[in-house]
């Protein structure tokens, strides 16, 4: 039998290439993608057709690091920071990829926070 580490990766692994079948950024709408770790929470948009990254934002920003929040509220910020980042570029709309992860928690909280700053998706 495998390790429950290797089963929950193994089940999130599933689900995102099953989203990514459906999901593809360009340089006018990029894939805006999540990354979630047990402290940070991470996001980039990203162009696949020419295979880059066009802007990217982390809960490991100074000015996020420095406040004294809690996981949800720094998810917030950096939902806020990359809809920001996101304008400077000169993009407005997006495709949203949750990466495997459900809908839920700081991954909804960084969604909600992108659109209320703008950011279409």
């Amino acid at each position: 039998m495998m390790a429950i580490k290797s089963v929950k990766e193994y089940r999130r692994q599933r689900i995102k290439f099953r989203i990514r079948k459906r999901l593809s950024g360009t340089a006018s709408k990029p894939r805006m993608t999540v990354f979630r770790s047990n402290k940070q929470i991470y996001v980039q948009l990203v162009d696949d057709q020419a295979g880059k990254t066009l802007a990217s934002a982390s809960s490991r920003v100074k000015s996020i690091l420095e406040k004294q929040t809690n996981k949800s509220e720094k998810a917030k910020l950096v939902g806020e920071l990359i809809a920001e980042r996101a304008q400077e570029a000169g993009i407005q709309e997006v495709v949203f990829d949750r990466n495997g992860y459900l809908y839920h928690g700081r991954v909804k909280s960084l969604a909600e926070a992108a659109r209320e700053k703008g950011l279409k998706f």
